[in-house]
């Protein structure tokens, strides 16, 4: 998709990020898919971890897991421990209106570029940092990585197969990076927010993200079932602790999704396979005396479901309303026609590897939409220009920059 003619919401707005990885990354993008200018500062060489994480990589090179997340940024490479280098760096958050990295906690002092030293030079900088575990705590120092924060955060302990199923007492993690993608959710919100702030006060202000406190927030219900009853949950595999029948099923050739969710759509279920007398039996006429004696209804449902394929029941249980869906591979989600009316898979063309498909913005505006206005770039692609654009820099500077390695 071309990008429109109408600018996004945050045209206008600069972010120097310094983020690298995933939850930052993801955090900026968000930012400039939404119409913010983000400059991206990398290690010269070597750039963002993530640049070698593969495979799969592109034919010349560039790795998927690095496309993922910095789509619409412009990349500058600045070595922060060289003096010139923070000196420019510092210019940069002089005149900018947000600030985002993912240093462990003191990095960014350490190089004399944390929200203290910065903010006197620029009151109105947001300046957003994410870390593991947070500013504040007795874990502050550790470093954060998304698969130990699934594990102490918990949600490992409630994913995986339920006690009477194969592999049952294995923890799991979830199949992508989520506290990481939460933590870049939380980020953007928070970011956003502070912006609202600033167009009344004129004050910038530090915003302090943890991948935990992201993961332990995403417990949500299922937290809330422990602090109300201080019963430990329990995994479910694919079924749900606290609403029945809300989970995979197996038809004749493979499995569906089904979701019901309320007293209502199990009678109009009933009535459609047959078995009407289900839905005023007192074992399983409420939500509740379903959760109650699940085992005995899902026998009961697993025995109707396998007489007919996925396809059919997924018909029949549309033509009634009933929430459902097929357990779809990735292959079938990027080809589905309701993603693709949605504009979720997108081409981009960038400048090594031609034409790119990636997944394309969530958010829907009407009037200031979001979109993808230039791929994820090259390693320093952006820095002559931007220093040249931005900080008035000339070519001789620059070239001498580069000689000493400062960029």
């Amino acid at each position: 998709m071309l990008p429109s003619d109408h600018p996004g919401p945050l045209n206008g707005i600069t972010v120097v990020d310094f983020s690298r990885v995933l939850a930052g990354p993801y955090a900026t993008m968000l930012l400039g898919d939404l119409g913010a200018r983000v400059v991206k500062i990398e290690q010269p060489g070597c750039g963002d971890d993530t640049r070698r994480w593969g495979p799969p990589f592109t034919a010349n090179g560039e790795s998927a897991y690095f496309l993922c997340a910095n789509r619409n940024k412009e990349s500058v490479t600045l070595d922060l421990k060289d003096p010139a280098g923070r000196d420019i760096a510092l210019a940069m958050l002089a005149k900018a209106d947000i600030a985002v990295e993912n240093f462990k906690v003191g990095g960014m002092a350490a190089l004399g570029l944390d929200y203290a030293t910065v903010a006197p030079l620029n009151p109105a900088l947001i300046y957003c940092s994410i870390t593991g575990y947070g500013q504040t705590g007795p874990y502050r120092a550790r470093p954060g990585y998304d698969a130990v924060i699934e594990a102490e955060g918990g949600i490992m302990s409630i994913t995986g197969p339920a006690d009477d199923e194969p592999g049952a007492g294995h923890p799991y993690k979830v199949g992508v990076a989520i506290a990481d993608i939460t933590a870049g959710l939380n980020a953007a919100v928070a970011i956003l927010a502070a912006l609202v702030s600033r167009s009344t006060t004129g004050q910038g202000q530090a915003i302090d993200i943890a991948l935990l406190d992201s993961q332990v927030g995403w417990l949500a219900n299922v937290a809330s079932a422990y602090l109300v009853s201080h019963m430990p949950p329990k995994r479910y595999g694919n079924a749900h602790g606290s609403i029945v029948p809300y989970q995979t099923i197996r038809a004749q050739d493979g499995e569906l999704m089904l979701a019901v969710g309320n007293d209502l759509q199990f009678g109009k279920l009933c009535a459609m396979l047959g078995c009407p007398a289900w839905s005023t039996d007192s074992r399983f006429a409420t939500n509740r005396c379903r959760v109650e004696n699940r085992d005995v209804l899902m026998v009961l449902l697993n025995q109707e479901f396998s007489q007919k394929s996925v396809a059919e029941w997924l018909l029949r249980l549309r033509e009634i309303d009933i929430p459902c869906g097929p357990v779809n591979d990735l292959p079938a989600v990027l080809a589905d026609p309701q993603v693709l009316a949605r504009d979720m898979v997108q081409e981009v063309y960038h400048p090594t590897t031609g034409t790119i498909r990636v997944i394309g913005p969530v958010p829907k505006l009407s009037a200031t939409p979001a979109q993808i206005r230039l791929p994820p770039p090259l390693l320093g692609e952006h820095t002559r220009h931007v220093l040249q654009t931005w900080l008035g820099y000339s070519e001789d500077k620059i070239d001498e920059l580069h000689r000493r390695g400062v960029v």
